[in-house]
């Protein structure tokens, strides 16, 4: 589900006629203090994080004076306590509360239905007093009347009538807010009886289907997905790659909270769910710490999961590259290794690498590596589905301790291909390729030719053209498999040139500080 922040929740509340407190979002104490001013009064502010105990951790402060507020403010922006960066603090006027509401709308997948959900007394501490939680399903197709909401919600909760009326419309307004966005999950708590007779919204937390978002472009959420912090940039960089390429799964989220942990920290490739979360089981019992837990199944293109490596690569920190995943994946194996080879040699490998590459084509894609391993200046080992992922992990870990930069003889990195003096390029779905005809010409093996997977490369006077319109290239029957370029490399003269751009991860990389093995050049 992709969760979205506490005000963007209120924003689509007050949409329908919820009332909220006047308020807005502060990005620095500054800001804070200048909001508050506009206020008046006293304040709150609450640090904009994913999570259900903000008071506990300090992040709901109360302020009496607009320099309160920034100090306040200041202190959240700067804590440590969430295990994540804080967005920013909705800075909101402080309001005289005299009774609190839990109201909600989740779906429950066991009944397959939309559940509003009502407790007579919200406000921290709603999980423990879960019980006493009032549960009824109701349809997206037929709104509820109020008298039906009156009656399963309502009914024992010694109201007055002025606040009955005010709480069914309330949840009216909380059923057609979740319906309307489609949502997995909306909860208000507490939803408050103010002293001078309003009922106000004073937190919320909104979570929508993955598969709804592009349907509402005006709840900005950035990425489709449930993650337990904001969107890091390189997840969000993950995320378009995912976004804009349909063929197979890319899934990608750092592990905020193991930067700080015990292990030694590595790069984490699964290659299919189930095998990809028992291999990172066995990691952490080898004493590495996965930075990641990255995903790439469903038959992806090698294109997508070459752009996959070089994210995980551009991890500060990294001392190792874990790549594991069932050993039995009916995804083409060699379309995987292939991949590897061109991230490898493009994001300059700096780190030992141990592949579990296991499933269809896994001799041929444990020959592709092991000739690349041959020219690498770092320790490369591939295994196949006969070795466990316990057995992987184990070996990673060895060659972390034993390997010292410049201790393996391999040919040096190639810089970019120098700009072809004869250019035949074509469109491909994501990117470019293009053969240097100049170089082609020299070539014996015709190799880029021989091994395109797709076959839709032909000789035309000795030099690799398509057999296909550039129309039908662009569209996706060239599939992207990199074997022109890998075979190019491995077997041929070097003319083959593939580009795929991966938009901000240069700027990622020359913004990062830290000077991993991982992100060094040699």
């Amino acid at each position: 589900m992709a969760r979205l922040f506490e005000h963007v929740g209120k924003q689509a509340l007050a949409l329908r006629g919820m009332a909220t407190p006047r308020g807005r979002i502060a990005s620095d104490a500054d800001e804070a203090r200048a909001i508050a001013a506009e206020l008046g009064g006293e304040v709150v502010v609450k640090a904009q994080v994913w999570t259900t105990d903000r008071a506990r951790r300090g992040g709901v402060r109360f302020a009496a004076s607009p320099d309160e507020a920034r100090a306040a403010a200041l202190e959240i922006l700067a804590s440590g306590a969430f295990g994540q960066a804080v967005e920013g603090v909705l800075v909101e006027e402080k309001l005289s509360v005299e009774r609190e509401f839990y109201v909600g709308a989740t779906v429950d997948d066991r009944v397959r239905r939309l559940v509003l959900l009502f407790g007579a007394t919200g406000g921290s501490g709603i999980e423990s007093r879960k019980e006493s939680v009032l549960r009824w399903p109701v349809s997206v197709r037929c709104e509820p009347t109020r008298e039906e909401l009156r009656r399963a919600l309502l009914a024992s909760a010694a109201l007055t009538p002025r606040l009955e009326s005010e709480l069914l419309a309330a949840l009216l307004i909380l059923y057609r807010t979740a319906r309307e966005t489609e949502a997995r999950s909306l909860e208000i708590n507490p939803l408050a009886w103010t002293s001078d007779g309003r009922l106000v919204a004073l937190d919320c937390r909104l979570s929508v289907d993955d598969y709804a978002v592009f349907r509402h472009p005006e709840l900005g959420i950035e990425i489709a997905r449930e993650f337990g912090h904001a969107p890091t940039l390189l997840e969000k960089i993950a995320w378009a790659v995912e976004r804009d390429d349909y063929r197979g799964t890319f899934y990608f989220v750092e592990l905020v909270e193991a930067k700080r942990g015990d292990g030694i920290p590595i790069g984490f490739h699964g290659a299919g769910g189930g095998g990809a979360m028992a291999s990172m089981d066995a990691a952490v019992r080898a004493g590495l710490r996965p930075l990641d837990y990255a995903d790439t199944s469903g038959n992806p293109a090698a294109s997508k999961v070459y752009r996959a490596a070089r994210i995980i690569l551009a991890q500060p920190g990294i001392r190792g590259y874990f790549l594991s995943g069932s050993g039995v994946a009916s995804q083409e194996q060699f379309h995987l290794a292939r991949a590897l080879v061109k991230a490898f040699r493009e994001g300059r490998l700096g780190v030992p690498a141990v592949l579990r590459l296991g499933g269809n084509g896994e001799e041929l894609a444990a020959e592709i590596m092991r000739r690349f391993a041959h020219s690498a200046q770092v320790p490369i080992e591939t295994y196949q589905k006969e070795h466990s992922a316990d057995f992987c992990a184990r070996r990673l870990r060895t060659l972390i301790e034993e390997y010292r930069p410049g201790s393996t003889v391999g040919e040096p990195p190639k810089d970019a291909t120098p700009s072809p003096s004869r250019p035949y390029r074509f469109r491909t779905r994501t990117g470019w390729i293009t053969y240097d005809h100049a170089v082609c010409a020299r070539c014996e093996t015709k190799a880029c030719v021989n091994e395109c997977v797709p076959q839709i490369l032909r000789l035309a006077d000795g030099l690799p053209v398509l057999a296909i319109s550039e129309e039908e290239a662009a569209r996706g029957r060239c599939t992207e498999c990199l074997a022109c370029e890998v075979e190019c490399w491995m077997q041929g003269a070097g003319g083959g040139r593939i580009e795929l751009p991966i938009p901000g991860l240069d700027e990622f990389s020359s913004r990062s500080t830290d000077k991993s093995p991982a992100n060094a050049s040699e």
